[in-house]
């Protein structure tokens, strides 16, 4: 391959993201796979693999990172901390004309940068090679039954941000035994939906069928998953038909009401698109039969699937509540009549070691061979670059309004 050096920026976002594409193993692992590639740390106070576990392993750390030719990082990169004529690969949040990054991309374009959005790296099939929604449905589903227990005053689990990693996060699963016979719902099939499921199983939840779920009774606490063809239905009657719906989403109706009388726990973890229908109304959580009081929102998309989460929350704070007969948002644990609702928007920083471990498994197998191949980058790369030479690339010239003046 031709020499090329990777610089692993330090994140500089408000909060801190301790989160980092490569750990040291990783780092050691693709220089023996790639003989002209080299390595270089950006010194940071924060990241959740320190310096010195880099240059134990013979990864340089340095200040500066300016002699690179690619930067890798987490998320949005601080305009001022933006190096003119680099490659970037980071999570821009910009191709949806997200608002907050506009003058991001802006400056990114000035600047002569090529911008490789990890988000937009995909197969021959569309989907994602490299992603943290694994992560995110593990502690998702852990916050949402941190949260049962402390609404409910069953148990008080560890905050996983405490935690060292998922090691220790399990020690944790045994408290889980106080639960009463309640019944939890996960919807979705993805990585997301995957990751909570797993928590679920290892803490030896019991899974039944939606057709169960929905009809028996229990003497333990158990859960489903969910597909989006069990809680939607085409208007028109027609017969359920999954591509049809990821199409044509506006063509259909939530039937999620079903499920309303007898979940206890919500754990949201399915993909969902403007125009797809809400899960259910802030008119409906105030009927008799609205049993819902815990809500983790793993997807977190505020105003989104799950009308009352009208904001996202912190690490520190994760949960508030919503007052079903005022719609109005308050303090978490505040009321016995409602809902609490757990909207953390960057879940896996809470576990960061593991979830980089992963992350950097995924580059090293799914990327790099495309990223650092003899040829250079290929369609994979060329798929996920948004800016190339100050332009934006042909695939993402629909972004010309957003950046305009």
């Amino acid at each position: 391959m031709r020499p090329v050096t990777i610089g692993l920026i330090r994140e500089g976002k408000t909060p801190p993201d301790k989160r980092v594409p490569l750990t040291p193993k990783k780092c050691v692992e693709a220089l023996a796979q790639y003989p002209g590639l080299r390595i270089v740390v950006q010194a940071s106070p924060i990241r959740c693999f320190a310096d010195q576990e880099y240059q134990d392993l013979g990864v340089p750390v340095q200040p500066d990172v300016a002699d690179c030719d690619i930067l890798m990082g987490v998320k949005e990169v601080p305009i001022p901390q933006l190096i003119p004529n680099k490659t970037y690969l980071f999570f821009s949040h910009t191709v949806k004309k997200q608002p907050a990054n506009r003058e991001l991309l802006r400056q990114v374009l000035q600047k002569n940068i090529t911008l490789i959005d990890y988000e937009l790296l995909t197969n021959e099939q569309g989907e994602r090679i490299v992603a943290f929604g694994r992560w995110a449905g593990i502690v998702g589903a852990y916050n949402g039954l941190l949260t049962y227990g402390r609404k409910h005053n069953l148990f008080r689990l560890k905050p996983a941000y405490e935690c060292i990693d998922m090691e220790d996060m399990q020690e944790e699963f045994f408290k889980v035994k106080q639960l009463p016979p309640i019944k939890m719902a996960v919807t979705g099939t993805g990585r997301v939906a995957q990751g909570a499921v797993e928590v679920l199983d290892r803490m030896g939840i019991r899974r039944v069928s939606v057709y169960d779920y929905l009809y028996l009774t229990f003497n333990e606490p158990v859960y489903t998953q969910l597909r989006s063809s069990d809680y939607n239905r085409r208007r028109d009657g027609r017969v359920w038909d999954t591509p049809d719906f990821h199409r044509n989403p506006q063509e259909y109706e939530s039937t999620f009401q079903n499920f309303l009388p007898v979940t206890n726990l919500l754990i949201a973890c399915a993909y969902w698109h403007p125009a797809a229908p809400h899960l259910f109304t802030e008119e409906d959580t105030r009927r008799a039969h609205f049993r819902i009081d815990t809500i983790a929102d793993v997807t977190c998309d505020v105003a989104g699937s799950i009308p009352t989460t009208k904001r996202s929350s912190t690490i520190q704070e994760p949960a508030f509540d919503y007052n079903p007969a005022t719609g109005e948002l308050e303090p978490a644990y505040s009321g016995p009549r409602n809902i609490t609702i757990m909207a953390v928007d960057n879940l896996p920083c809470e576990l960061p070691r593991n979830a980089s471990r992963d992350f950097g498994r995924q580059l090293i197998d799914n990327v790099f061979p495309h990223l650092l191949g003899e040829e250079g980058a290929d369609d994979v790369v060329a798929r996920a670059t948004i800016t190339r030479s100050g332009q934006l690339t042909e695939r993402y010239q629909y972004l010309a309004d957003y950046v305009a003046d």
